[in-house]
């Protein structure tokens, strides 16, 4: 799975994905490095919950492999979870469970999470969705350190859109291989001071790499 977590400075994620159990897991684990990232580690499990199952939802009651798309991004004083699917035939809604049932608790547990949800069609499927209050929850500030400064300066050049057109670069090699070693030593001591996961982020970024390398190939 293609995860690229967002920095603290654009507080928004999304990801296409294959409605399959096996992709709920890396799921949670991107909700936790980017809630991580933004300093609001408070709202991890409940996050994670809520994402599961809207996952679920559109796993069971859609159909599994169905090509779905995630979205996770902090808007105001609410953090907000969508995942939206091909189909605007059903919509879901909460169902009462026996005791004895396995299923069907799903979109309850989410209502009782968030403090709000609900379900957006559109002319391409429709949306389910659910809000956290992230109440006095802001991501931490941390400065003095220069090389959180250089980090967060590059992290936010990047999350920036549009991207300006490719130049040639006047650096040597050696040069550059330099100025890239000390950007990702940067970066990762800006992860470790922000509480990131170090050994995570550095495996979803080899997995980036190898996708977009085999796919340019």
């Amino acid at each position: 799975m293609n995860v690229r977590p967002c920095p603290a400075s654009c507080q928004e994620w999304e990801l296409p994905f294959l409605a399959e159990p096996e992709r709920v897991a890396p799921l949670r684990r991107a909700v936790r490095l980017n809630l991580t990232l933004w300093g609001l580690p408070t709202l991890i499990d409940a996050a994670q919950l809520c994402l599961t199952e809207l996952v679920t939802n559109v796993i069971t009651h859609v159909g599994v492999k169905t090509p779905a798309w995630v979205a996770v991004s902090l808007k105001g004083t609410h953090l907000r979870i969508e995942v939206t699917d091909p189909d605007a035939g059903t919509l879901p809604k909460p169902l009462r469970a026996s005791p004895t049932e396995e299923n069907g608790r799903g979109l309850s547990l989410v209502a009782a999470v968030a403090d709000r949800w609900g379900v957006s069609p559109h002319d391409h499927g429709k949306t389910t969705w659910c809000e956290l209050a992230t109440g006095s929850a802001q991501p931490e500030a941390r400065l003095g350190d220069p090389r959180d400064m250089r980090a967060e300066a590059l992290l936010t050049l990047y999350g920036s859109r549009p991207l300006p057109a490719p130049r040639t670069s006047r650096l040597s090699r050696a040069t550059a291989e330099e100025a890239a070693i000390g950007v990702i030593a940067d970066l990762l001591h800006w992860l470790s001071a922000h509480d990131g996961d170090l050994d995570y982020a550095l495996d979803l970024a080899q997995v980036r790499f190898e996708a977009e390398a085999g796919a340019a190939g």
